[in-house]
């Protein structure tokens, strides 16, 4: 399909001047196995940038807005902000699901709104925009399209850790307690990934991915929790 420059200036809100950086943002590496002889990367090592980038612009903002805030407190805002749920939120409001470069597989089965999917591609259009434009166009655009739902965050206690917090309500509406199991990884040692997958008995409720196990679990219980509420 073609990539719509015009829709993601749009969505994006700046004038983009590299068009291959931000195609490369959008493009899940479920494409390649398609598309491998166009010479299209996919959009993990932007991800990796963009985390970087995303850690570093909410840990500031949290630093100047919450002067009293001990770093404990503030830890566990920013993971509320920066989790899985929240940034995959973001990105499917914005319509970046729709400008996704996936296979026909992964299309097929949803992965245009899969969570996880989204959250790693607001994270590498982050990492675009800083290489393309800088810090402070990167501060405007998350702090326009993230960091203003901070108060609701706080009033909700969407703060506090998700395996404790869904263990709770597992345990309290089910009266099982989470298990949790690897279901994939990938990459070399020193920089692998892994897929995780939560469980109450042999019901699969949440799955996330991370750099590291707990990680991956954090984003799978912050999964689970999206459905345990509803």
């Amino acid at each position: 399909m073609p990539f719509d420059f015009n829709r993601v200036q749009e969505i994006l809100k700046i004038k983009i001047e590299d068009e291959n950086l931000f195609r490369t943002a959008f493009t899940h590496r479920s494409y390649l196995n398609e598309h491998s002889e166009n010479g299209n990367k996919s959009n993990e090592r932007l991800e990796f940038l963009g985390d970087a980038v995303l850690q570093l612009l909410s840990s500031e903002f949290l630093f100047e807005h919450f002067k009293k805030a001990p770093e404990g407190e503030m830890t566990n805002f920013r993971s509320a902000l920066v989790c899985t749920s929240s940034i995959g939120a973001e990105a499917r409001r914005l319509g970046y699901g729709e400008m996704l470069l996936l296979s026909n597989g992964e299309e097929s089965t949803g992965g245009r709104d899969r969570e996880y999917i989204l959250a790693n591609t607001f994270e590498a259009v982050l990492g675009a925009i800083y290489l393309e434009k800088g810090l402070e166009t990167c501060k405007e655009f998350v702090e326009r399209e993230l960091l203003y739902k901070m108060d609701d965050v706080i009033q909700q206690e969407k703060y506090k850790d998700a395996k404790s917090v869904f263990q709770e309500r597992a345990q309290e509406k089910y009266g099982v307690t989470p298990s949790y199991k690897i279901e994939d990884s990938w990459g070399p040692d020193h920089e692998k990934n892994f897929k995780v997958g939560v469980f109450l008995g042999d019901k699969l409720w949440g799955e996330g991915q991370g750099k590291s196990k707990q990680k991956a679990e954090q984003k799978a219980a912050e999964d689970a929790l999206e459905k345990i509420d509803n």
